[in-house]
């Protein structure tokens, strides 16, 4: 069987907010073993709403709704059911009194639109929201099981965990579970990783091994379907060993491991320090390396050299070298990788600099190209790329770059990058 979980709200259509409530949902559903076949986002339109409903309906055995269930005029879900099922709102005089005592008990008076949260389509369940005003909504239309939830996500949490999971699981909609891995991989192109996996991502493989990139890295998600988690982990684990054997150091972490996650313990494993010094990506490799905890004990600290004076000035770099290289050359970014370690007094230091656009600075220095150094106790060493994108996007992922370069050098030991 498969699931649709519905959002609703004009905000969310809008881009105003994001949905966050399917993912959380859908990731609580495969751990009893229900598969979300659809996400939808319906404005707050009633016709739209319907129409949303009766085709979640048709194709699903269980429909999830987030939102629609406040007080006010475009808070349609309950109409939207009621319509779909053919039935009338009907007052349910639990409910009122429920959310009444809400309101006692926080020393306000319930203003009169409150009572229609009270209604509910006929036959249906009403379900107590112990954090707010708004009940859910547990029914039957045609074939398919409708849970609706409040849209807050301090509401709809427990509401779904504590009474609508354990009536899914009464309905006989659960069994077994769904378990997912994901190995994270950075230094290759989509294409080339899965040319090294074909046997492993074809459609029929089991478990399903699936391919996502973001800004540059790569990441495999494994998802087995067994009747329990071990099963589950029975198939994930030769799959992943697979993986891993096939792709060596491209893999650097998993499940939500950045690069810095990575590079962070590898710094602690080796007790080493690291500086970093930083003219194109202006701190943004800094800023990577202390979002991980604990990072006062290798980070000492970094310079943004954005101007070539800086470099001088601060780094140590020749003017000469300046004047004859260009800010983006090798010589120039290991100048400022060796300036910085000596600065900063660091065992590591790494250093970026490179063409974020919008203009090239010549037909040797298109938009996107960039240098990273590495350099370390008796030596240094660079390496360029190109990237397309926009500006930000080239930025970002030349601080992933500059990570992954420190990464490598650490895991192939010292005189290596």
């Amino acid at each position: 069987m498969k699931c649709e979980i519905l959002s609703i709200g004009s905000e969310l259509t809008s881009g105003q907010n994001l949905d966050t409530n399917s993912q959380w949902l859908s990731r609580r559903l495969a751990e009893i073993g229900i598969t979300v076949g659809w996400h939808t986002t319906v404005a707050d339109d009633l016709d739209a709403n319907v129409e949303a409903f009766q085709i979640a309906t048709r194709r699903s055995s269980l429909v999830l709704a987030t939102g629609g269930l406040g007080p006010t005029q475009d808070d349609l879900t309950r109409e939207v059911l009621a319509r779909v099922a053919g039935v009338e709102l009907v007052i349910d005089p639990e409910s009122l009194r429920q959310i009444e005592d809400m309101f006692r008990r926080r020393n306000r008076a319930m203003p009169e639109r409150n009572r229609v949260q009270a209604f509910f389509p006929a036959a249906a369940e009403p379900i107590q929201n112990h954090h707010g005003t708004a009940p859910g909504i547990w029914m039957r239309v045609g074939s398919c099981w409708v849970g609706a939830m409040p849209g807050v996500p301090s509401e709809m949490f427990p509401m779904f965990e504590k009474q609508l999971k354990p009536r899914i699981l009464a309905a006989g909609l659960g069994g077994g579970v769904i378990i997912q891995r994901k190995i994270n991989v950075f230094g290759a192109g989509e294409s080339a990783i899965e040319e090294k996996l074909l046997d492993l991502t074809r459609r029929d493989h089991v478990p399903e091994v699936g391919i996502t990139v973001a800004d540059a890295t790569i990441s495999l998600r494994i998802l087995a379907r067994a009747a329990s988690a071990a099963e589950a982990q029975a198939q994930i684990a030769p799959v992943e060993q697979t993986i891993r054997q096939r792709l060596g150091d491209l893999v650097f972490g998993v499940e939500d491991e950045e690069l810095q996650d990575a590079v962070a313990k590898l710094l602690l494993e080796k007790r080493l320090t690291i500086g970093t010094a930083e003219s194109l990506t202006g701190g943004l490799v800094a800023d990577r390396l202390v979002t991980v905890a604990g990072a006062s004990r290798w980070f000492r600290g970094g310079i943004v050299s954005y101007a070539n004076e800086v470099k001088r000035d601060v780094l140590g770099v020749p003017q000469q070298l300046l004047d004859a290289k260009g800010a983006v050359s090798a010589e120039v970014v290991e100048a400022m990788a060796v300036g910085c370690r000596r600065v900063l007094q660091t065992d590591l230091a790494v250093s970026t600099s490179g063409v974020a656009g919008p203009d090239a600075l010549g037909p040797d220095l298109p938009v996107g190209f960039v240098w990273t150094a590495v350099a370390w106790e008796g030596g240094v060493g660079s390496f360029s790329y190109s990237w397309a994108g926009t500006r930000s996007e080239i930025r970002r992922r030349t601080a992933k770059f500059a990570l992954n370069r420190v990464r490598l050098h650490l895991l192939r030991g010292a005189g290596t990058v």
